[in-house]
């Protein structure tokens, strides 16, 4: 569609409109009601200025300075920070100082420790949160020497330093409302023959899907998710994953690439995974102990196999959860009468038969 700008060619239309936008967010209320004051005092005098606005004399002279220094600008009258100049300084006594260094010379022993030494000579009575303080300075004026960790390179022998990790900020679904599907691994042994079979369910309507990978790759977990993608009859927006390092990498990336939001659940916290978890076992006692020899031995046997008992599991088998329904009659119960025509069981039952030619 063609658009038409009606300000084209308009002459001063931009700069009329920078002014505005310097008006509207550069100027704040306090400068305009100073300059409304120093308007004042020029027409009144400094006798009616003091009276109606309570501002003194060396007051007005200095906005009156401050508006001259900036060129005329209103934006000059805008209050500045108060903070000052120089700043007190915290001062250590050496008596302390030399305590803390001879103490720490031993073991790196923290603030409750220390200041129970302090108290303990007589030399001061700090609390715990000021020994902290002190100890802070002195770090940042290398007073107290950082310990150095060292770890043991496997393929080198040499000893190499240990670095702190950095932490990254993992979004959590902690208050999240809207859709909502959970991705796990669950790992099985069969003869030492070690296997991954990656699962995935959407939390509303409790449709799921596993696939097993003899790899345990970020790669694999990417493939998995965009096979779920694929194959599911629901819009995939939210994910959730425990903290696993398939979860990572390349998942990630293709989760941003799809415009798919990746949660993550807290460590040691079973329960944010829980619908997944009670999927993962009724696949194990279901599907995967009586195939465990396939699994071991002829992965992709296994897979066809698994996709037909997916086909059950979404189209035929009851579940409490959504009212002892198949997962795929939840799903269309809550389409409209065009879009719940027959062949969304037929279209998700071709999906899973692509998956499992694938």
């Amino acid at each position: 569609m063609q658009q038409y700008n009606k300000t084209k060619g308009i002459r001063g239309i931009v700069s009329t409109y920078n002014e505005a936008l310097r008006y509207r967010d550069m100027i704040t209320q306090q400068a305009q009601e100073r300059m409304r004051i120093l308007a004042f005092w020029k027409k009144h005098g400094d006798v009616a200025t003091r009276e109606a606005f309570k501002a003194s004399r060396a007051t007005l002279f200095r906005w009156q300075k401050d508006l001259k220094e900036g060129g005329g600008k209103l934006e000059a009258l805008n209050p500045k920070s108060t903070a000052p100049i120089s700043r007190r300084e915290r001062v250590i006594p050496d008596a302390v100082k030399n305590l803390i260094i001879k103490e720490r010379a031993f073991e790196k022993i923290g603030k409750d420790k220390i200041a129970v030494l302090l108290k303990e000579d007589g030399i001061a009575d700090h609390s715990p949160s000021t020994v902290g303080r002190m100890l802070t300075d002195l770090k940042k004026q290398g007073k107290l020497p950082n310990a150095v960790r060292y770890v043991l390179n496997g393929k080198t022998g040499r000893l190499m330093e240990r670095k702190p990790r950095k932490t990254v900020q993992k979004l959590r679904s902690k208050g999240h409302a809207g859709q909502l599907a959970k991705a796990d691994t669950v790992v099985r042994f069969t003869n030492g023959i070690k296997r991954y079979i990656l699962t995935g369910i959407d939390c509303e309507s409790e449709f799921a899907f596993a696939y097993a990978y003899a790899s345990h790759s970020s790669k694999t977990a990417a493939d998995f998710m965009a096979t779920f993608k694929d194959v599911a009859p629901i819009s995939l927006t939210h994910v959730q994953t425990d903290n696993g390092s398939e979860f990572a990498d390349h998942f990630h990336a293709f989760l941003d690439k799809e415009g798919i939001i990746h949660f993550h659940a807290y460590p040691r916290t079973p329960k944010m995974q829980s619908e997944i978890e009670r999927f993962n076992r009724t696949l194990s006692e279901a599907f995967i102990m009586p195939n465990r020899y396939l699994l071991a031995y002829d992965i992709e046997e296994f897979n066809q196999r698994l996709m037909r008992w997916l086909l059950w599991y979404n189209t035929r088998r009851p579940h409490w959860s959504i009212g002892l329904i198949p997962p795929m009659r939840y799903i269309c119960n809550k389409l409209t009468p065009e879009e719940s025509h027959m062949c969304w069981t037929s279209t998700t039952a071709c999906n899973l038969h692509v998956v499992l030619v694938y």
